[in-house]
């Protein structure tokens, strides 16, 4: 576990993140997340002041290069929430029933894909280390991810309880494509990142190597860090797989939470949570809530890919939005709820 000295009891923080502490509390955030085991670290805060962006650490072990807080990052299960958003935009088109069954998966329907009650096996916990390091430039594809998971069969009756899943946002990629025609990647290109200006968001199932300035990641192997940052992102795609920097994930939420991305009859579907088994925490279609102490809530996601965490914390008007990314490589880093502790957002 933390230690408990770097993570504090839920009624300890590190002040407010409105006004003119906003820029401090986001520099002793990395600054802790740094003494607590990761290499470097970066955000951006968003809030009625303007934009502050901040970064701790270095960009690469053995070196004194400092992170970019403009840097790219690989933004693990983040990635949902883009998927989620053009599934629920083919929903709002027709193309795609939100409580209709999945075709060669019924009864499983696609709001319990979404919502990480369809009872499939998840596929990443059949990953080991010895595999990871062996296949990070394999490319894989979905049917494959899918089968394979399909081997272990269901672990519980679909709708019947809720369980952390990336199946089912490999298997909601396939689902786009089959009703577009078009890889999910080229649909969040064609619905959200172009029509945002994100241009430095990235889909890139076909490449393993990372876009400059980045900081390097690292996965701890028999008590030393390997580099992992070079890595195909096939092997997580529709749910975890995209790169891009804090301004973009910052910009997307926005844009998500204050109804430009979804229509009226959609909007709220995203924000209909579920408890997770985590006390302050409700899941709802890719996106997450947070509720901090006090009763402050904020949505957003957390995600990671080998090496790299990303948290990112919105208030829902979008007064307050923040957004930061973590490499590990020198010890455990924090849980998502320590992280949520830390913050108390006006």
């Amino acid at each position: 576990m933390p230690d408990p000295i770097l993570w504090p009891a839920p009624d300890g923080d590190i002040g407010h993140v409105s006004g003119n502490n906003g820029g401090l509390m986001m520099q002793r955030l990395l600054d802790r997340l740094v003494a607590g085991g990761a290499v470097g670290a970066l955000a951006e805060l968003r809030d009625v002041n303007g934009t502050s962006r901040a970064s701790s650490g270095v960009a690469e072990l053995g070196t004194a290069r400092p992170v970019d807080p403009r840097g790219f990052f690989r933004i693990g299960s983040v990635t949902k929430v883009f998927t989620a958003t053009v599934v629920l935009q083919l929903v709002s088109e027709g193309r795609i029933a939100l409580d209709g069954p999945v075709d060669g998966y019924a009864p499983i329907t696609v709001r319990q894909l979404l919502n990480h009650t369809s009872g499939l096996r998840n596929y990443t916990k059949d990953l080991t280390t010895e595999g990871i390091l062996r296949d990070r430039r394999r490319r894989w594809t979905p049917q494959e991810i899918v089968a394979r998971a399909g081997r272990s069969g269901r672990e519980f009756a679909p709708g019947t309880s809720r369980a952390y899943n990336n199946t089912g946002y490999v298997l909601l990629g396939m689902l786009i494509e089959g009703a577009t025609g078009q890889p999910y990647g080229k649909e969040i290109e064609a619905r959200i990142l172009r029509p945002l200006g994100l241009s430095r968001t990235l889909v890139r199932d076909d490449s393993e190597v990372m876009p400059s300035p980045h900081a390097r990641a690292y996965l701890p192997v028999g008590g030393k860090p390997v580099d992992i940052t070079d890595y195909n992102p096939s092997t997580a795609g529709p749910a975890g797989g995209l790169i891009s920097t804090a301004a973009d994930v910052n910009t997307f939420f926005r844009a998500l939470l204050t109804g430009d991305l979804l229509g009226p009859g959609e909007h709220r579907e995203p924000l209909t949570t579920l408890p997770t088994g985590t006390p302050g925490v409700e899941g709802g279609l890719g996106i997450t809530r947070y509720t901090r102490p006090g009763g402050e809530t904020l949505w957003g996601k957390e995600g990671g890919f080998f090496g790299y965490r990303t948290w990112s914390f919105h208030r829902e008007d979008c007064a307050w939005q923040l957004t930061v990314s973590a490499t590990a490589g020198r010890g455990e880093m924090p849980t998502t709820a320590e992280v949520v502790r830390l913050l108390r957002a006006p």
